[in-house]
């Protein structure tokens, strides 16, 4: 599969989720889904298998933690990307304050425009707006194969 064909196949997959309820630690398409979970299914359906197992996390995990275990994921299995150069398909991390890790994640649908799951919302597709825009902390594309 071309980079181009790819990223669409990410965008396409990503959008087949809009509506799916939020539930923590789920990645059921339909069924339910947080922000991993959702960035996880879509990884399953374009990628295959998940490339290592899902660790146990609670809703809190960032502020217990401080450390950037998203990033530190993200980097394992996914391609940098900086942001000015992202791209429809790649995946978006945010922390919600500049002292605390990254927490929640996207996926770039459209120039502008991104999918996410969040609590007490199903997935949706909404504006990459400029609260958004100052809460990336980082930018990943899936791995060419």
């Amino acid at each position: 599969m071309t980079g181009a064909a790819r990223r669409a196949a990410i965008v396409a997959e990503a959008r087949a989720w809009i509506g799916t309820p939020y539930h923590h630690r789920a990645s059921v398409r339909g069924e339910g889904t947080d922000c991993l979970g959702l960035v996880r299914g879509v990884w399953r359906a374009v990628m295959g298998a998940e490339p290592e197992p899902l660790p146990p996390y609670a809703a809190d995990w960032a502020e217990a933690s401080r450390t950037e275990t998203l990033i530190a994921a993200a980097g394992r299995h996914l391609v940098p990307v900086q942001t000015a150069a992202m791209q429809p398909g790649d995946v978006l991390l945010f922390r919600f304050r500049t002292h605390l890790p990254a927490k929640h994640c996207a996926l770039l649908s459209a120039p502008g425009r991104m999918i996410h799951a969040y609590d007490g919302a199903a997935v949706c597709e909404g504006d990459f707006a400029p609260w958004w825009q100052r809460h990336l902390a980082a930018v990943f594309a899936f791995p060419g194969r």
